[in-house]
């Protein structure tokens, strides 16, 4: 009989990755284990695993004794793309295949000992509801990979030149208006069209840029059209 854990999930509450935490939970309590999905590290029950998936702060030693095994999902080839958003920055510099290592966590920025990697490939066209998609998707796979299989894994510490990626802020989606659209494509695949969405600035005046693929408009023009119905029935 396979064994049963106590296993914890904590995502920050304002990130896109909470909506896969829902399938991830239901994927391990189906396999029998007891889970608990929380948001800060304050609510980590003591427990046999603890994934951080889309944590914005390091876990500090007094929550990482909480568990026996304290697990992240980082998207670069560690140790290099240490830091904020490397999916978004290996974007930017034009990459299609996107590596993920999964590795225990410590105090210092992603310098745990790594027990794999993966990959995600991109075709180039991908926005970012679609690149997340495929990101929280193999995040997902990783999680029950682990959980079935970690002792029988062994880590490997680090090695090699470590690099990091700075956190972005909304400055960083400013478009240049002296460049194509094609130039920049990249920069409109990583933009959140809510959260940071694109802009440019022109006469000292700024304009924002929304982007959707085909699929995303339709939904969109859709809304547009059953609120100008709903306000006419009313009018």
């Amino acid at each position: 009989m396979a064994e049963k854990y106590i296993i914890s999930i904590l995502t920050d509450k304002t990130s896109w990755m909470n909506k896969y935490n829902i399938e991830l939970k239901h994927l391990l309590e189906n396999q029998g284990h007891k889970v608990f999905c929380v948001s800060s590290p304050e609510d980590l029950p003591d427990g046999d695993i603890a994934f951080f998936l889309s944590c914005f702060n390091i876990i500090t030693k007094k929550y990482l004794d909480k568990n026996k095994h304290n697990i992240v999902i980082h998207a670069s080839d560690l140790p290099q793309g240490k830091g904020w958003s490397p999916m978004t920055w290996q974007i930017l510099e034009g990459k299609n295949i996107i590596p993920l290592s999964i590795f225990e966590a410590s105090e210092k920025c992603d310098a745990g000992d790594i027990y794999w990697k993966d990959y995600i490939k991109l075709n180039g066209t991908e926005l970012i509801d679609e690149w997340q998609d495929l990101l929280g998707k193999k995040i997902i796979e990783m999680c029950v990979k682990f959980t079935q299989n970690y002792k029988t894994l062994t880590p490997v510490a680090q090695t090699g030149e470590e690099n990091f990626y700075r956190r972005r802020a909304p400055k960083d989606s400013e478009l240049d208006i002296n460049k194509s659209i094609k130039e920049q494509f990249n920069l409109l695949r990583v933009v959140d069209n809510e959260k940071y969405p694109a802009f440019f600035t022109f006469k000292n005046k700024r304009y924002i840029i929304k982007i959707l693929g085909r699929g995303n408009l339709c939904r969109f023009l859709a809304c547009i059209r059953f609120e100008v119905n709903k306000r006419s029935t009313y009018a």
